[in-house]
């Protein structure tokens, strides 16, 4: 199989055991079914994986989980550059087109090659991404290149972010840490969580 096969069976078996059950039930979301070539379509372009909705109003989420080895970290990371890759509209990753309202990062309590052992979440978090872009957009979180590992809290109170680069040179990524957001601006992000803080 394929990475990027086992990747996807790996997503889609979280979303369907645990993610649905675990999260999105508790918070009142539906899952709407799409057209497959339009979820592709919003997925390829708006890094949009499910959109559900709730009463009137329709929520897109993006979804990340991790598997447990990754369960000491307490940020969520976004994909950011992939500057090698040999087509060009390519360079700009997940950063540049994300338009989904929210994005869902869980770690489960099991490997990602057992990823069919899973029967939890370690930790998990909604986070309003629109609120997130808008504090990068006013420069109070900043993206930068600063040879760090983790994210920091400026005397200004500004969060800092590195840009990280995946060992195999593939692509880099940067992590917001999700306990300096709730620190910085309560709630007001995070629409639910469990372990993050």
């Amino acid at each position: 199989m394929s990475i990027y096969k086992s990747d996807r069976a790996f997503s889609d078996y979280i979303h369907k055991k645990l993610a649905l059950p675990l999260i999105y039930e508790h918070l009142n979301w539906e899952e709407v079914q799409l057209r497959q070539d339009y979820a592709k379509y919003i997925d390829m372009l708006d890094g949009i994986d499910y959109v559900f909705r709730s009463g009137n109003s329709v929520m897109s989420v993006q979804e990340r989980f991790r598997d447990k080895k990754y369960t000491s970290f307490n940020d969520f990371t976004i994909r950011y550059r992939r500057d090698f890759n040999a087509v060009e509209s390519r360079h700009q990753s997940e950063y540049y087109k994300l338009k989904a309202h929210y994005f869902t990062y869980a770690i489960v309590d099991c490997s990602k090659e057992n990823f069919m052992n899973a029967t939890s979440f370690v930790k998990y978090a909604v986070i309003d991404l629109r609120k997130v872009y808008e504090k990068i957009d006013t420069q109070k979180i900043v993206v930068v290149d600063n040879g760090k590992h983790l994210c920091q809290l400026t005397n200004d109170k500004r969060i800092e972010c590195p840009i990280l680069y995946n060992s195999d040179g593939s692509s880099s990524f940067f992590p917001i840490d999700i306990a300096l957001l709730v620190k910085l601006w309560g709630s007001e992000m995070i629409i639910t969580q469990m372990g993050f803080i």
